[in-house]
């Protein structure tokens, strides 16, 4: 059992900021528990910082808090839904995130009360200690019925991406077939590519694409949703299909493609929709999400998925265009990325709400409304060309490394639009809209896995 802490941005630069004061301080982090499978994903919602009144004693090696300090911050968490998590600091650039006895005799005193007043049955431990501009941790989570779990890892979203080994699992070494990845860019993000949880939705002309670079850059947990079997048209651009793969499941094309490549890739598959409760639950434990789908209603449902489950989305787009006879006139891409802070697709009207209502319902009420003229046309067949779609996906593929390495501007945009017809590539930036959900004040952020689930309705099994 993997258990991640996921911190929005802001939240994981007060923590970072927190590290760096010269003198010990405390806070409760409140936090919706996820179960997925074998992964447990702690949601980070608020930081509570401890008043200053409360310190009974304070230095860089000792704290003392009185329990007006932390009482308040549970009951917050009862309200919430959450896991209330004493955070603390051990201060300075060598300072070490592990539990001292005090430490450990403090949550003895405290972890029933945390349980009991929040109502969550749990307690959660966060140590932190400045490393740069950034931190090391680490943390456990405690039941009520006894046994306590490691947090393993940290995965902060915001501008930049950084994914956090806990303290205690120590480095590792990439494998040496990385050798010119980590003449680029250094074997800390070489790690955390074999670390990190992606899922593509979609494996055609885009989907394959960007799964092949990734598992050749090094990603080693990798998820293909897709609903769709390989046709003879789809050999013109999906990598690894080939004349005897035609009728069998794209997913399972891919995924023994990518196997061929990688023989330790971890690689699971689902053959279905996103617009499916189960699937979109399947997806819900990732990393990392690519949207490679080229229905409305999916979009939908992976953009409301990054909002409720702090979860990155790369939502990639081809639109080729022609004119009257047949001559190719607009060649365009877009490369979409979601994460807390920004527009959502619906703020930014990348989504037709009509088609994505009409794709939610069953093939039968489809084509009723369609009859009727209360729906669009579904399934409609556009161009695709490989040189396009890969090069779409290679964007999407270098928005990823750029978030986690931070070679671009300080100040990141979050769509980036190709006119390839025009050799003319332009970014943009999108901020949710007020009153939306993707927006803070709506508190969707790390909702989790609330009732209605990423709060729509669902079709029926």
């Amino acid at each position: 059992m993997t258990t991640t802490l996921v911190l929005p941005g802001p939240i994981s630069d007060e923590i970072a900021s927190g590290t760096r004061n010269p003198l010990e301080c405390a806070a409760v982090l409140l936090a919706r528990r996820v179960t997925m499978g074998d992964s447990v994903r702690l949601l980070g919602r608020s930081l509570h910082w401890v008043d200053p009144a409360a310190y009974a004693e304070q230095s860089a090696l000792h704290l003392v808090i009185r329990s007006e300090g932390y009482v308040g911050a549970l009951g917050y968490a009862e309200t919430d839904g959450a896991v209330p998590i004493w955070f603390h600091t051990h201060p300075g650039e060598a300072g070490l995130p592990l539990p001292s006895h005090h430490d450990e005799q403090v949550d003895r005193d405290i972890a029933d009360l945390f349980q009991l007043r929040s109502g969550s049955g749990f307690y959660g431990t966060l140590i932190a200690s400045p490393r740069g501009s950034d931190f090391v941790f680490s943390g456990t989570l405690q039941h009520e019925t006894g046994g306590v779990s490691s947090i393993d890892r940290v995965w902060t979203v915001g501008e930049r991406w950084r994914l956090i080994q806990s303290f205690a699992a120590g480095p590792s070494s990439p494998d040496s077939i990385f050798d010119r990845n980590i003449r680029a860019f250094g074997p800390a993000i070489q790690t955390v590519l074999g670390d990190l949880r992606v899922t593509a939705v979609g494996a055609g002309g885009t989907g394959s694409a960007i799964a092949e670079q990734l598992v050749r850059l090094g990603v080693r947990h990798l998820l293909l949703v897709d609903n769709d079997e390989l046709s003879a048209s789809n050999l013109t651009r999906v990598y690894g299909s080939t004349p005897r793969h035609v009728g069998r499941p794209k997913v399972e094309v891919l995924r023994d493609h990518l196997l061929a490549i990688a023989p330790d890739l971890d690689c699971n598959v689902v053959q279905g929709m996103a617009t499916l409760k189960p699937v979109a639950k399947a997806i819900s434990a990732s990393d990392l999400v690519f949207g490679c789908t080229d229905d409305n209603a999916g979009r939908l449902v992976l953009s409301r998925l990054s909002t409720y489950f702090l979860t990155p989305v790369i939502d990639l787009g081809v639109l080729l265009s022609s004119d009257s006879e047949g001559v190719l006139s607009g060649i365009n891409g877009r490369v979409t990325t979601l994460a807390p802070g920004g527009g959502c697709l619906v703020c930014r009207n990348r989504i037709d709400m009509v088609r994505a209502s009409a794709e939610l319902k069953t093939p039968d009420e489809r084509q009723r409304l369609v009859d009727e003229g209360y729906a669009p046309a579904l399934g409609q067949i556009e161009p695709a060309v490989v040189a396009f779609t890969t090069a779409v996906a290679a964007a999407a593929v270098n928005e990823l490394l750029d978030r986690l390495i931070g070679y671009g501007p300080p100040e990141k945009p979050n769509e980036t639009i190709l006119r390839l017809h025009e050799r003319e590539i332009s970014t943009n930036l999108a901020l949710p809209r007020e009153a939306h959900y993707c927006h803070p004040a709506q508190g969707k952020w790390g909702a989790g896995d609330e009732e209605p689930f990423l709060g729509q309705l669902w079709p029926g099994p």
